[in-house]
């Protein structure tokens, strides 16, 4: 898979997964330090398997220990301090649990082509750890590709609104937790794919995504932030 990032938007090639109705996938996430995926450290792992009609249980979570401290306004969102990073395992440790929970399932992600797979890579590289290579479909290019028409910023927060979504009760901003939200997401996706008979999906076409947009505040000073609409 090749991602290629322009200033607004990026492109995806090189990727097709098929048979997209009868798979089972592993659903995951990542919570970090704010919104900057080159310069935060991952704080947390979720993920969860997900077929469509089945009711799977199986999911992990982890904390990650960050490498820097956690600004007040990111706990405040995610619910992860500093103080939770005294003991939680390193990233080469969590990593590794991780990739033994997903195995070789196609993984399926929200805006991680964006955010969670170039924050993931960076840590791989940082820690001399190699680079998973599961398929990973991302329910942003997903729902782009079958909407062109639409040309608003497809967040987590539109897709919730477009879908429909009651999300009362669930702690946003936790992996885990978004997993869940990401599952149903997903669910609504996959439907569409197949009332239009889609059973693959196939980056390129030169259709690009419009990237989510990190506050200038946050470029100048980076206090803040979070995973908080992507």
């Amino acid at each position: 898979m090749k991602i290629t990032f322009m200033p607004d938007t990026y492109t995806v090639e090189e990727l097709k997964v098929s048979h997209l109705h009868d798979r089972t996938y592993c659903i995951f996430d990542l919570e970090g330090t704010g919104i900057n995926p080159a310069e935060e450290s991952v704080t947390q792992f979720g993920a969860m398997y997900y077929k469509k009609g089945a009711s799977l249980n199986s999911t992990f979570s982890s904390l990650v220990r960050a490498y820097k401290p956690i600004p007040e306004a990111v706990a405040n969102l995610t619910g992860i301090s500093n103080e939770d990073m005294i003991q939680a395992p390193s990233f080469a440790e969590a990593y590794h649990a991780f990739l033994e929970f997903i195995g070789d399932n196609v993984l399926v992600t929200q805006a991680g082509y964006e955010y969670d797979l170039p924050m993931l890579k960076r840590h791989c590289d940082m820690n001399g750890l190699p680079m998973l290579t599961n398929p990973v479909l991302d329910t942003k290019a997903m729902f782009t590709y079958i909407h062109p028409e639409i040309s608003e910023v497809i967040s987590t927060d539109f897709l919730i609104r477009y879908y429909d979504l009651n999300t009362d009760g669930i702690h946003r901003h936790n992996a885990l937790a978004d997993c869940s939200v990401i599952g149903r997401i997903f669910a609504h996706v996959l439907n569409e794919y197949q009332a239009l008979e889609l059973d693959h999906f196939t980056a390129g076409r030169g259709r690009r995504m419009k990237r989510f947009v990190i506050p200038e505040m946050y470029l100048t000073a980076p206090i803040g932030g979070g995973k908080s609409d992507e």
